[in-house]
């Protein structure tokens, strides 16, 4: 890979992306008129919107090589080379039981930290689209839904609703269970 236009991609992309701007430029957490809210980066997986706090969120690339690595999960795509580091990039859409993703113009990668352990994973999400930030009262945010016991909905910090449609909120700590993050991390020794 050629890391030097890799980072100019990135910092080309950065610079032209509405959303990471807006993200940069205001602060995670704000004290509104109507109660507290928290900024949430916004994005498209299938027919579905999720959202993942912006505290979270590292930076949005677009679309880049992706390196396989063998014998990891269906969901581990592989790793990417992010301005000389080795980033571990994931298919949101599989590991949440959906279709693989399709390469489009708007397929982008949110790299996002995960923190579990006390130790902080850098780490890449494939989506469809990135929407935008957006900024949600605590009080618009309903708990997950309860979706019986041989389901997980942990990963779920709530649902929010914005112009008539519901979006849910990533808890992006919870998605992967240690021994993943532990595949993660080994596949960039």
């Amino acid at each position: 890979m050629d890391q030097d236009a890799d980072v100019e991609e990135s910092q080309e992309y950065e610079e032209s992306a509405p959303p990471r701007a807006a993200a940069k430029a205001a602060s995670p957490q704000a004290s509104g008129a109507s109660g507290e809210t928290t900024q949430y980066l916004t994005f498209q997986l299938d027919d579905e919107v999720f959202a993942v706090d912006i505290s979270k969120v590292r930076e949005v690339l677009e679309y880049t090589n992706i390196t396989k690595v063998p014998r990891t999960p269906d969901f581990m795509c592989g790793v990417i080379n992010l301005r000389g580091s080795v980033v571990p990039v994931v298919d949101l859409r599989l590991k949440f039981g959906m279709s693989r993703s399709e390469r489009t113009v708007n397929t982008c990668i949110i790299i996002v930290e995960i923190v579990q352990e006390d130790e902080v994973t850098e780490m890449g999400a494939l989506a469809d689209s990135v929407k935008e930030v957006m900024e949600l009262e605590h009080s618009k945010i309903e708990p997950p839904p309860k979706l019986g016991t041989r389901l997980r909905s942990d990963f779920l910090k709530g649902m929010g609703k914005h112009e008539d449609q519901f979006i849910m909120l990533l808890e992006i700590d919870r998605i992967f269970s240690t021994e993943e993050l532990s595949i993660a991390n080994h596949t960039l020794s």
